[in-house]
């Protein structure tokens, strides 16, 4: 699978939504360009040779040799990353791979080489526990004790572990989680510390006890490639049908011919309380 070559800028911390706080390694991808492109046919199995890091002023005529084909400046490392055939179909000569070929909250695998510590004790090399400080242990305080049998075997076992040098060893740390990506400035935030010093390369490469994703090894595919929305023309808008005034309810109006009887009423019963009125006053006279 396809990867990319960085280095290793040192380590930071971000903060997620819910305020929690992640450690973080910063890795920079150099500028990776495809040098050559291997396939069954010719070589016997699919894969490309990626170039990167700026080469010094003395270049050999074997590694001139290397980048005559492709027209590619030489560079300093070459490395080569094993592709299957739907990968091959998508590579060309020539073109960069960058940190958008990986996703955010992937898995990725890191390759680096550990710190150098020179030679080192079963102590600090191995953890192993101090012997009596007294009764009796006068110059074996730090000695790792028996290292094997009697005559029989007669020899040391091999990987029996020892005092010897320790670090400056490839070491690939797993499962590692995609927390950030920087395209502008091509940068890569790994969750957890990864193997090496400051400035140190690195190879990050998708997880291989992950799930396999389909992806596009040059990024996404440019405004000019994109399908084109379709727009729903005009005449397909369903109408909306507009309420005609005739359909509108009338409000009923009262009718003028009705007022006047009821004023005609009014004034009968003014004329009768008048005429009640005079009879009441005259029986009193």
């Amino acid at each position: 699978m396809i990867g990319i070559i960085g280095k290793k800028c040192g380590m930071t911390r971000v903060f997620t939504d819910d305020g929690k706080s992640v450690p973080v390694t910063i890795i920079q991808a150099h500028p990776n360009q495809i040098n050559r492109i291997k396939t069954l046919e010719s070589d016997g199995y699919n894969a490309i040779q990626v170039t990167t890091n700026q080469a010094s002023s003395k270049i050999t005529k074997p590694v001139q040799g290397q980048f005559s084909k492709s027209n590619i400046t030489p560079r300093a490392t070459l490395h080569e990353f094993r592709v299957d055939d739907h990968e091959l179909e998508q590579v060309e000569t020539g073109k960069e791979i960058k940190v958008n070929y990986f996703n955010k909250g992937e898995r990725v695998d890191v390759v680096g080489k550990t710190i150098g510590k020179g030679f080192a004790g079963v102590i600090k090399r191995y953890n192993f526990s101090m012997q009596d400080a007294t009764h009796g242990n006068s110059l074996a305080h730090r000695a790792p004790g028996s290292i094997g049998q009697n005559q029989t075997p007669g020899r040391v076992f091999k990987g029996k572990k020892m005092s010897g040098h320790m670090g400056n060893v490839r070491r690939t740390i797993q499962n590692l989680e995609v927390i950030e990506i920087d395209e502008e400035r091509n940068l890569l935030f790994i969750k957890g510390s990864v193997s090496g010093h400051v400035n140190s390369d690195l190879i990050v490469t998708p997880a291989t006890k992950s799930k396999k994703i389909d992806r596009e090894i040059f990024g996404t595919l440019d405004q000019e490639d994109q399908p084109e929305t379709q727009e729903t023309p005009p005449e397909a808008q369903p109408e909306i049908p507009e309420i005609s005034s005739e359909a509108q309810p009338e409000t009923p109006e009262t009718s003028s011919e009705a007022q006047p009887e009821i004023v005609e009423n009014r004034s009968k019963s003014e004329q009768k309380q008048s005429i009640d009125s005079d009879q009441v006053d005259s029986e009193q006279a």
